[in-house]
């Protein structure tokens, strides 16, 4: 079973930046494109950012231009850069391997990180 694991979020003002950093077992990370999503408190999960194994990268209109998401060249962590964070950004961090825009191949998701904005 497919295990994820995110780390990196914390309480942050307004303005502030974070980075948070995604994990895989199984070689998930060299072989699938991957994206960070987040939930926040009576919300959906939502996608806001993918990066393909090319390094074509993909963002939810929300964050487009704050938020940089990046893997490394050996491709076994996954990054997001959060910068000039808001309130509406607080939630739980996610990532997973997005089949579309609104499924995902893997079922399991890890326990996730809580980025809290506020001052």
């Amino acid at each position: 079973q497919v295990q994820f694991a995110e780390s990196g979020g914390g309480l942050v003002q307004p303005g502030g930046s974070l980075r948070l950093s995604c994990a895989a077992s199984g070689g998930i990370l060299r072989t699938y494109t991957m994206g960070w999503y987040r939930q926040a408190p009576g919300k959906q999960r939502e996608l806001v950012a993918k990066i393909t194994l090319g390094g074509f990268t993909n963002y939810a209109n929300s964050v487009k231009g704050r938020f940089a998401i990046s893997r490394d060249n050996t491709k076994t962590t996954v990054y997001l850069q959060m910068n000039s964070l808001k309130p509406e950004d607080t939630a739980v961090y996610y990532c997973n391997a997005p089949r579309s825009n609104d499924d995902v191949f893997f079922r399991s998701w890890g326990q996730g990180t809580q980025v809290t904005v506020s001052s």
